[in-house]
């Protein structure tokens, strides 16, 4: 009997654990937090330019997971909205049998309470080595999405960057978790 209480107390336990791991990383934006979901996982910045990342775990049919990266330019300096999101549409060549690279873009969108931008953006990809490089290696199949926001303090920049289907499978939690931000 005492084998079978400490088995349902280690079940117990694991099952504690795992919900504890689902719960996700708070995030604080412009004086605003939110949860990530549990499956994202933070990791350090690559760059200093970098207030955050997370890696998404890639979904059947993509070789590799996304990434969603958060950047904050104090005081703004990183151009017009206009600017911004042809700098992002630059990143992508028309997929396969288009002839220009797909773009929706939400004017109406937000982060919270805060006005957005929300650009989605399909094709071939051109992976730099970094980001002022003049060539790249063309990726087929990907998809960005990207949101800009300002406030008093600054530009807020987020990109999601993955395969199609693995943008795709984190879509609607990463729309949750621009909306849930209080």
């Amino acid at each position: 009997m005492r084998s079978f209480a400490t088995f349902l107390f280690a079940l117990a336990v694991a099952g504690f654990a795992t919900a504890e791991d689902k719960k996700g990383t708070s995030v604080e934006l412009a004086g605003m937090k939110s949860t990530t979901p549990g499956d994202w996982k933070e990791e350090a910045p690559s760059n200093t330019m970098r207030l955050t990342q997370f890696k998404l775990p890639k979904a059947d049919g993509d070789k590799d997971d996304a990434e969603l990266a958060v950047f904050f330019f104090r005081g703004g300096g990183a151009g017009s909205v206009d600017a911004n999101l042809k700098r992002q549409t630059a990143k992508f060549q028309p997929a396969d049998g288009k002839e220009k690279v797909e773009e929706t873009v939400d004017k109406k969108f937000k982060v919270g309470s805060i006005d957005a931008i929300y650009q989605d953006v399909k094709g071939t990809f051109i992976k730099k080595a970094f980001p002022m490089a003049a060539t790249g290696t063309p990726v087929k199949g990907y998809r960005q999405l990207y949101v800009l926001f300002e406030t008093k303090d600054g530009q807020y920049y987020l990109t999601l960057l993955g395969g199609e289907k693995t943008v795709e499978k984190h879509k609607k939690a990463f729309d949750e978790f621009l909306k849930n931000f209080k």
